[in-house]
């Protein structure tokens, strides 16, 4: 029997049970559509952060006030994250630490931070903004930020600030621009600066020296810091500086790892942490969407049972006028793939849709939009997955059709 004839009988099959098919079909699809949609936006989301992370300055080091080792966040320092006080329990950074770490070798720049949040007026509008003081003598050369317009902190600025992009254009109803005036504190801020999108929350931070944000910044105190940031001399020799810090520091504070009062972290460090993240988030994902499919792969067997019970006559007819077990064993394989592929394409089709609303959902990732596409290898790999599922599941059913003895299959009601 040619490969043609397996092919009409199979669809013959499947157009002759249309209610019971098509119920099977639409466990693949939403099988195949929930594996395609969830990989995409995996696949999507590592692709986003990979951009984001290729864009950080592997040679920055944070140090933070406290013993948790968490993630660093990558805020406005230009490799240091912004934004996390410390606890009434934890000892703070001072101006003390900095000097301890003067003769560790490797270091270019190094400089304290502080940060905080505080209301912020402007032509009578009022919103709650991310304040952020640097040394602006050495911040200007360690950030990796760039202007759009204007330029960055000088060291004879004081109450001036650099603003992110969105304060400069979404934050509030009039566009602020240069040499504009904020009023932060009771005190006037000029804006000399507006630095480019990076689609992140520094787009919304204000920037100014550290003199002034300690006037302005509720409970800062003048030489307590909460970060300070230090820059490698390049990404090769930022985990030995990174080390030696963390033995500086524990001299200098008379600490040891036992009751360390402050964490080290390095930007290297934080790629290498959100990628395993990535990978464990993308294969819990998956699995949760291969059970779709495992449901799908059961309704296939079973309708393939039915389909091989309700055409035992048939099968016994076909025996005995010259048909193989061969035949009889790829026709209902060919059903059964059929029954895949076709459940794969309508599922393919739903993962697009899918896929298609996650950014319209406002899914966010490392604080920025995912723009969410389905590539044409996800494609391929959701058509396969159906028909291999298909295949599969219909191999025992198949297998019982095609070991029936014509006489059996003949007198079968």
């Amino acid at each position: 029997m040619r490969n043609s004839n397996y092919l009409k009988m199979a669809l013959s099959i499947l157009l002759h049970s249309k209610i019971r098919s098509w119920l099977t079909i639409i466990g693949i699809v939403i099988g195949v559509g929930a594996v395609v949609g969830i990989m995409s936006l995996s696949e999507n989301m590592q692709k986003d952060m990979e951009e984001r992370l290729s864009e950080m300055d592997l040679t920055a080091i944070t140090i933070s006030p406290g013993s948790s080792k968490a993630m660093m966040a990558m805020g406005p320092g230009g490799g240091g994250g912004g934004g996390s006080s410390s606890s009434s329990e934890d000892t703070n950074l001072t101006k003390k630490d900095i000097m301890a770490l003067k003769s560790v070798d490797g270091i270019q720049y190094m400089y304290g931070q502080i940060s905080g949040k505080e209301d912020v007026y402007f032509l009578g509008e009022e919103a709650e903004l991310s304040i952020t003081g640097v040394d602006p003598q050495v911040w200007q050369y360690a950030t990796t930020q760039t202007v759009e317009s204007g330029r960055l902190l000088e060291p004879s600025d004081n109450y001036v600030a650099v603003i992110g992009s969105g304060v400069a254009e979404d934050v509030f109803d009039n566009e602020v621009g240069l040499n504009q005036v904020l009023t932060i504190g009771g005190k006037s801020v000029r804006v000399v600066g507006i630095l480019e999108s990076e689609g992140g929350s520094s787009d919304n931070s204000i920037i100014m020296p550290i003199d002034a944000a300690v006037s302005l910044i509720e409970d800062a105190e003048p030489d307590v810091y909460d970060t300070i940031i230090v820059k490698a001399e390049s990404m090769d020799i930022a985990e030995n500086v990174s080390a030696e810090i963390e033995e500086k520091l524990m001299l200098s504070r008379h600490v040891t790892e036992k009751d360390q009062d402050f964490s080290v972290s390095t930007s290297a460090s934080m790629v290498e942490t959100a990628s395993e993240m990535m990978e464990s988030m993308t294969l819990f994902l998956a699995a949760i969407a291969g059970v779709s499919l495992v449901v799908g792969a059961v309704g296939i067997a079973n309708t393939m049972f039915t389909s091989v019970m309700e055409k035992t006559r048939e099968i016994g007819t076909m025996k005995a006028i010259g048909a193989t077990n061969r035949d009889i064993l790829m026709i209902f394989m060919v059903n059964s793939a059929l029954v895949g592929f076709v459940g794969g394409v309508l599922g393919v089709i739903v993962g697009s849709m899918v896929t298609a609303l996650f950014p319209l959902l406002g899914m966010q990732m490392m604080g920025g939009s995912v723009s969410v596409s389905l590539s044409p290898s996800l494609t391929a790999f959701g058509l396969t997955v159906a028909v291999a599922v298909g295949v599969i599941s219909g191999v025992v059913p198949a297998f019982q059709a095609s070991k029936m003895k014509p006489v059996d299959a003949l007198r079968y009601e």
